[in-house]
This record gives structure tokens, sequence and C-alpha cells, in this order.
């Protein structure tokens, strides 16, 4: 029976199935993810900056990250510029979207708007903790390809799961590249 393990959400969430809502509000609540990603890496703060945004370098260091084509340039700092990603993860599927850059504030904060196979927001935020630097990732997003928008009920806590592990591997994947160690590494915690 399904209504029990939709019913196992954390406190915290919105009931999302049931006569709470009708039939495309519980559809929209089981698309969308709201996932948080930390990291803290043994570098200051200038360094993770610069490869943060040197996103074209990601497939270099990060293993999901097939692809990064930039469609159009930004202004000096990078704001406005508009890149295709295309990812890849620990399940047997791809995904690719534009993102365009929708702030950029050195060191510390850089936003985007994502559209394609998951359409939503990204923030990334930098801060200094003596010379080390904490990291936060809030991805916030729809699925909208129709396989995963059909399974989603069933498959949304493998799709965060998905996420964790791709965030890790980029941790992972940016100390790797910066030489340094990553300290810790936290993602979101499963619903329920």
């Amino acid at each position: 029976m399904l209504l029990p393990f939709l019913r196992s959400r954390s406190a915290t969430a919105q009931p999302l199935c049931g006569t709470e809502y009708p039939h495309d509000r519980c559809t929209q609540a089981m698309r969308q993810f709201s996932l948080v990603t930390h990291w803290h890496l043994d570098a200051s703060i200038d360094r993770v900056w610069e490869a943060i945004i040197a996103v074209e370098d990601w497939p270099r260091w990060w293993r999901y990250v097939h692809r990064v084509e930039e469609l159009t340039k930004g202004d000096a700092e990078g704001c406005g510029a508009l890149r295709r990603y295309t990812w890849s993860s620990k399940l047997p599927y791809r995904l690719s979207f534009a993102m365009r850059v929708t702030r950029v504030e050195r060191p510390s904060s850089l936003e985007g708007v994502a559209e394609g196979d998951l359409s939503g927001t990204g923030r990334w935020q930098l801060a200094p903790e003596d010379e080390t630097t904490r990291v936060r990732y809030d991805w916030s997003v729809v699925t909208t390809k129709p396989w995963m928008n059909v399974l989603a009920p069933l498959l949304q806590p493998a799709f965060r799961w998905n996420h964790n592990q791709v965030m890790a591997e980029g941790g992972r994947g940016l100390a790797r590249h910066l030489g340094v160690h990553l300290l810790s590494h936290r993602g979101s915690a499963a619903a329920g």
C-alpha cells in the first residue's frame, strides 16, 4: 500500500497526497525536490570560489559532469551567462539542462536558474572558517522528464539518494582537484 509510505514524510513537510490536495498539486509536490549539500574543504575561500566558477573545468574533476557547453557569455563577473550541463549519476540515467547565472557575489554566492530535464534554482554559498571553507549548495527543482514525473511518487527517495551521491563525489573531486582534504560532507536527509 502506497499511502503509508507517502505519509511517512517529515513533520515539516506539507502533506502530499490524499484529500488535502487535488491530484495535480499532489503530482507537482512529488516532482519537487529541495536538496541541500554541505562541503567543508581544507582550502581558502578564494581557491574554492575559483574552482566553483570555472564550470567548464568541472568535467575534469567531477565524475558525473560529462559536458558543460557555454551558450551565452555573461558580464565581466559572469552574471547572465547561460550554459548547458549534461550529467550522469549513480542511477542509469542522464540529465541535461541549461542554467543561467542570475547573481554573482564574489567570493561568497553564485545563483542560477535551470531549465530542461530539471527546472528550478541552484545557489552556491561559500563561507571562510579560519583557513578552510564551508560550502553550501541549495538545489530546488522539479523534474520535467515524463518518466521521472510518472515515477516520482515511488522513486523520490532514490532520486534524493542519487543526488547525494553525485554531490558527495563532487566534494571529493573538488578536494582532489585542489590537492586538499574534504573535511566533511553532508547531503540532504531522506524524507520521512
